[in-house]
């Protein structure tokens, strides 16, 4: 359910980072901050649609790029090909992924871990960073233990890249 300050946060967020806050605008981030999951468009697009029936998947995504140069959403993937890419507000905790080699079952990872290196190399490097990706597959606990117990581990179990 939306609430009248959940949706005036929306379209403050829309005003500070200098974007108009049309109707398409704040209903795909108020989608995002709903989400208690990343999100890919098409699951965003269903989603805005329960509340606006005639948005299109073409507005979703232009709607998207515009939020992402507006650093009011990220974007991460889900493997390391970067074929699907999905979305959450930059106000929400960041997350990674690991994906299952075998099963494709898709796990998020939460660590304030990452957040204290990128604080660490802008720190001791100068570093400025606008985003960054980090991928992790690999196999899952019932995938590992079905195959005799071992970690899958085959030499490369993941891909970092932007930096991080």
């Amino acid at each position: 359910m939306v609430t009248r300050k959940l949706l005036e946060n929306s379209r403050q967020q829309l005003q500070v980072s200098g974007l108009r806050a049309t109707a398409q605008r704040t209903l795909v981030l108020r989608v995002l901050e709903d989400a208690d999951e990343h999100l890919d468009a098409e699951s965003i697009w269903l989603r805005a649609r329960e509340t606006a029936p005639e948005i299109s998947l073409a507005t979703v995504y232009r709607t998207l790029a515009k939020l992402k140069e507006a650093d009011l959403v990220s974007a991460r993937y889900f493997d390391r090909d970067h074929k699907r890419e999905v979305y959450a507000a930059v106000n929400q905790e960041e997350r990674f992924f690991f994906t299952c080699r075998n099963c494709k079952t898709v796990i998020q990872l939460r660590t304030a871990l990452i957040a204290q290196a990128r604080r660490q190399w802008e720190q001791e490097l100068g570093l400025v960073f606008s985003q960054g990706c980090m991928c992790f597959d690999g196999y899952c606990a019932n995938c590992a233990a079905a195959m005799g117990g071992g970690n899958g581990h085959n030499g490369h179990n993941g891909h970092a890249s932007g930096g991080l």
